[in-house]
């Protein structure tokens, strides 16, 4: 494998390791990969604050 190829594919690994919630698209060329999009998405609970429910 060619080390650009191997630079590619651990760069892949190594974002989805890190990925908790999202997509990776990878866009492919000729049979080249040629860019990778990382989409990444944070959840937050809703927690209601007694000080602003109406009355």
């Amino acid at each position: 494998m060619a080390k650009k190829d191997e630079a590619k594919l651990n760069h892949i690994l190594a974002t989805l390791r890190d990925l908790e919630y999202g997509s990776v698209v990878i866009t492919v060329h000729d049979g080249e990969i040629t860019q990778i999009d990382t989409t990444e998405k944070k959840r937050f609970s809703l927690q209601k604050n007694k000080a602003y429910e109406k009355k």
